[in-house]
């Protein structure tokens, strides 16, 4: 009998003792390092803060080849980087992007793969400048993996982060939540083509940077209950919410802990007056930020359990 290894601890505890391991020098041009949706860098003398993300789009956990056509797994590899750089106000440049082939992949899936990556890449206005190019081993791991690294701009310490919310700010999200996890389970219909292809909300973001003067963001990727967590972790408060707005035929469970809307999560002053939508899609206000334990969260006066989608923690 195989044993597996059990990973150590969550992904959150990972984060942080990596963040504290990689401490940056003093001369460091990094305004933040780990723990939000980009890493900020600010070049000497540039009006303008730089963002980066990477994100990993794994087979058997992302998607399945049975069911995602390669064009949907391209657009969804770069999706998963642009909506990092909308949480945080920004304007996308360009991407990179190494992939590793399994050996049941042949050229046609590969021209479609890049055919979904540069259709949302030409539509978001952001050029494919590099990566590389490799093979899984078909006798220990015999799937496709890709990483996608994605870099924009943001006006000189304009960038919305996690922990910019305060007390007595107004919890907000866009869009109705859940329809990713409904389309995963269902396989079929708008919530299906909402899970294969997601859309990054750039425009929004800007606009809550811009015009709401939001001070806090970050994108619903793992699920509202752990990503409202990690928010009032990171800004030092608790928050009080109502359940959020549901996609059609969503159950509550799916809009809390689904993941994968890439849909925004932001804070606001109480007295902004927030639009109802944004060019259609709505804005929702859930709940307020409180004075309290860091990280607790409670929906109708109850605890709220952080069962998002944690990468080293089965649920």
């Amino acid at each position: 009998m195989v044993k597996t290894c059990e990973p150590p601890m969550n992904e959150p505890e990972l984060i942080e003792k990596l963040r504290r391991r990689a401490a940056l020098p003093r001369a460091a041009d990094v305004v933040l390092g780990i723990g939000d949706d980009c890493a900020i860098v600010r070049p000497k003398g540039a009006r303008e803060d730089w963002l980066y993300t990477t994100d990993m789009l794994i087979e058997g956990t992302h998607f399945l080849r049975a069911t995602h056509r390669a064009a949907d797994v391209g657009w969804k590899a770069l999706a998963r980087g642009l909506s990092d750089i909308a949480a945080m106000g920004g304007e996308a440049r360009f991407c990179l992007l190494s992939l590793a082939l399994a050996g049941w992949v042949d050229a046609r899936w590969v021209d479609g793969f890049y055919d979904g990556l540069l259709t949302l890449a030409e539509r978001a206005g952001v050029a494919l400048i590099g990566g590389d190019l490799a093979h899984t081993d078909r006798a220990m791991c015999d799937i496709v993996m890709c990483d996608i690294v994605v870099a924009g701009t943001v006006p000189r310490g304009k960038a919305l982060r996690r922990d910019g919310a305060r007390a007595g700010d107004a919890i907000y999200v866009s869009g109705a939540l859940g329809g990713s996890a409904l389309g995963l389970a269902a396989g079929r219909g708008k919530a299906w083509m909402r899970h294969k292809r997601p859309e990054p909300r750039m425009a929004l973001g800007r606009f809550l940077r811009t015009r709401v003067g939001a001070t806090a963001a970050m994108d619903l990727s793992d699920g509202l209950s752990l990503d409202l967590q990690r928010m009032c972790a990171a800004s030092g408060l608790r928050a009080e919410t109502a359940p959020p707005p549901r996609y059609r035929g969503a159950t509550l469970a799916q809009a809390l802990h689904g993941g994968e809307d890439y849909e925004l999560l932001f804070t606001a002053p109480a007295r902004v007056c927030v639009p109802d939508a944004f060019e259609g899609l709505p804005l929702t206000r859930i709940g307020t930020m409180r004075k309290g334990t860091a990280g607790a969260v409670l929906m109708n006066g109850e605890p709220l359990p952080a069962l998002g989608y944690d990468h080293l923690r089965s649920l």
